[in-house]
């Protein structure tokens, strides 16, 4: 079933209010096999997800491939809410190819310049987010801007700077943008080398966006646990991933408990498809059909998925995700 990100985040913003707070994985996709695992592991969970897709992983799998091979999932389940989610778009160009596409839901990233690389000032970020905002929501589109910088860079995407979200300029910006979600900077980051040390989370800053914002739907970007066991495989196995670290997903249970109702994963799936790769050809060295060793990746990467989505209490709740695709959109926001 295809919906929008205000579908399946309202479901997590009402576990919230309810006193069950869950959060929904926002799972990045580059090719089919990443896309299957993903499925395999919503359908094993009964679980609805966001499917992301970023500028990089457009211009890889030219972009009507990838959004092909998407639909393809969404006409292949129709039980499962799924919601297809432009990941940190820089310009209107590159949103508005994405609503073209079909996506159901966009990120304006306008915490930076169009460069994707400098941090931007409050009344940039404002005006480029309020204008993506309103070309969306008349085509039934939601969207999610961004307030304050993560560390680290990934996909061409991060300044390397981190700037905690400002929890009393959140309001004013979500007042004057309209925006369904805010991607809040809270001491994540980009990228496998997240920390030097122990990870530190700013859940004051959660805490105090979930009071100002009760109805906005938080995100924390930058979410990847990194696992030292997939680290380890892939070192075992040739790699050289010394010092990689991520957010143990008890600090990502905590912070479900303060407020945060989505939370983006990448590295992770990408280190379970390269562990799984890098041990089957090493321990298959006969082995030549990319059907084999891509397999176990896919299942690799399903099974990690799995981990995150019970871990984030996501499992279970596709029945508490309103059937609102881009039609129902559209016609709630011109009641705005």
């Amino acid at each position: 079933m295809l919906v929008t990100s205000k579908a399946i985040l309202e479901a997590s913003l009402n576990g919230y209010r309810q006193g069950k707070p869950f959060a929904v994985g926002a799972y990045n996709v580059n090719n089919m096999e990443q896309m299957q695992g993903i499925i395999k592991a919503a359908k094993e969970t009964q679980s609805p997800v966001i499917v992301q897709v970023s500028r990089g992983a457009l211009k890889y799998a030219e972009d009507k491939y990838l959004r092909n091979i998407i639909m393809a999932a969404v006409e292949l389940n129709p039980d499962i809410p799924i919601a297809i989610h432009l990941d940190h778009g820089n310009n209107m160009e590159s949103v508005k190819r994405a609503i073209d596409l079909g996506f159901t839901s966009v990120m304006i990233d306008g915490s930076l310049m169009e460069d994707s690389k400098t941090p931007s000032d409050f009344e940039y970020n404002v005006r480029i987010t309020s204008e993506v905002v309103k070309y969306a929501h008349d085509r039934g589109v939601s969207v999610e801007g961004e307030l304050g910088t993560l560390g680290g860079i990934e996909d061409g995407v991060g300044s390397g700077q981190t700037h905690l979200t400002d929890p009393d300029q959140a309001v004013e910006f979500v007042e004057r943008t309209g925006v369904d979600a805010l991607a809040i900077s809270i001491g994540t980051s980009h990228g496998a080398y997240k920390f030097k040390g122990e990870a530190k989370i700013a859940y004051d800053v959660i805490e105090r966006c979930r009071k100002n914002l009760p109805n906005t739907y938080l995100v924390a970007h930058g979410s990847s646990s990194v696992p030292k066991e997939l680290v380890d495989i892939i070192n075992q196995y040739g790699g050289q991933m010394e010092h990689a670290a991520g957010v143990p997903l008890e600090a990502l249970q905590k912070a479900i408990e303060y407020g945060i109702n989505k939370i983006n994963v990448d590295t992770d799936i990408r280190l379970a498809a390269t562990a799984a790769t890098r041990k089957f050809l090493a321990e298959n060295p006969s082995k030549f059909d990319q059907r084999d060793y891509a397999g176990a990746a896919r299942e690799a990467i399903a099974q990690e998925i799995m981990k995150r989505m019970n871990a984030f209490h996501t499992a279970g709740h596709i029945k508490d995700v309103p059937n609102w695709g881009l039609e129902e959109m559209k016609e709630m926001y011109k009641g705005k």
